[in-house]
């Protein structure tokens, strides 16, 4: 699904998407507004981001599947667990026809903001 113009928010950009879709997306941000309160949402890159002393995490809806992009250091620390799902370096693919892994993604959010609030302790 291709967009001419990029959504300015993420309301905006899940509207975009067919409902069961939206649906996923809606879980998605759900789930990381519940593990990371303090993170303000915005659109960066195209795609719904969540911002928390710098970029936290990354979702988006493809054709068949949604990203998710916790950085490069979310998926080293979760790689067992996301075994099961294809991805790189800084992205895992969660198939649009499965129910998305909410405890999981929960995990890797929470461990994003700790690393966030870590990092800008060190500034």
């Amino acid at each position: 699904m291709i967009k001419s113009n990029p959504a300015a928010t993420i309301d905006e950009y899940i509207s975009g998407y067919p409902e069961s879709v939206q649906q996923q997306l809606q879980e998605m941000r759900a789930t990381i507004r519940q593990a990371a309160p303090d993170a303000e949402e915005a659109i960066k890159y195209g795609i719904p981001t969540f911002v928390l002393k710098g970029n936290l995490v990354h979702f988006g809806a493809f054709k068949n599947h949604i990203g998710f992009y916790p950085a490069p250091g979310g998926i080293e620390e979760f790689k067992e667990e996301l075994s099961a799902y294809d991805g790189d370096k800084g992205t895992v693919r969660f198939p649009i026809n499965k129910p998305l892994p909410l405890a999981l993604i929960t995990k890797m959010v929470k461990f994003r903001v700790q690393k966030n609030l870590e990092k800008a302790k060190k500034k």
